[in-house]
């Protein structure tokens, strides 16, 4: 019964209309009146941020970049993409499923076919998610020779605690931009999942090799970064515990 509920109501708010209300709205030079109450509502931190940039708008915000050397890149060969929480890491199961707030997804459904799966077979996931308090710059988590990139979807449900328990499978049925990288530790999947609403995924790096730690896109609104590594490749890092925050460039995964 909640499960329906909360699904009906998303999808009678959640529409086209809304949705370009609410992005041209926080594009709005009238939207950056709010920055200051953003900010207080979900206190945010700023001294990572730098102290001369002026935010025209909440989009402006949402989207901040960090002062240089805020986040200094661990020599760990995965570092975390995104600042955000570990939602769960974990293997991936048997017909290459993998489990979310109790939800089982297919990769294959994530990836849009059994053959972009089956490389992943068996290997390792970790869901990070962004909550409307994080930086919401993504980062490539290691260093590799971009094999692929595609998205798939269209409506986003929202990737929150209540979005994963009630939303309809959000992890693989969000609008969602797909990498794969060659990497020293063999393939690797960066799946950037957007959110309700605005659900925009933009790209900053067009070339096709990515830097650890390197700055690749951002977010427009609080999102999900969901990693795939193949089977044997690595181990997470000692402090990784489902739940707890991360933030760009600290130890996520060592090769095996």
């Amino acid at each position: 019964m909640k499960k329906r509920l909360y699904q009906s109501m998303i999808e009678l708010s959640n529409g086209k209309v809304s949705s370009a209300v609410l992005k041209r709205f926080t594009r709005s030079s009238i939207s950056r009146h709010f920055v200051t109450n953003y900010i207080k509502t979900y206190q945010i931190e700023l001294q990572d941020l730098p102290q001369s940039v002026k935010y025209r708008s909440l989009h402006d915000f949402f989207t901040r970049q960090l002062a240089q050397k805020a986040r200094p890149i661990a020599e760990a060969d995965v570092v975390s993409p995104v600042d955000g929480r570990i939602e769960v890491t974990g293997p991936i199961e048997t017909a290459s499923r993998f489990q979310v707030k109790g939800i089982s997804y297919s990769l294959a459904g994530l990836l849009g076919s059994e053959q972009a799966a089956e490389p992943y077979s068996h290997g390792q996931y970790a869901i990070l998610y962004l909550s409307p308090a994080d930086y919401h710059r993504i980062h490539s988590p290691a260093d590799g020779k971009v094999l692929k990139q595609y998205m798939l979807g269209d409506k986003s449900y929202p990737v929150n605690r209540l979005g994963l328990t009630y939303g309809k499978s959000p992890i693989s049925g969000n609008r969602r931009l797909i990498t794969e990288l060659d990497t020293v530790l063999g393939r690797v999947l960066v799946v950037k999942v957007g959110a309700m609403y605005v659900n925009s995924i933009e790209l900053t790096e067009l070339g096709d090799s990515w830097r650890k730690g390197a700055e690749v896109g951002y977010f427009s609104f609080g999102s999900t970064v969901a990693l795939f590594f193949e089977q044997g490749a690595v181990e997470f890092a000692p402090e990784i515990k489902d739940g707890a925050h991360i933030k760009v460039g600290e130890p996520l995964a060592y090769m095996l």
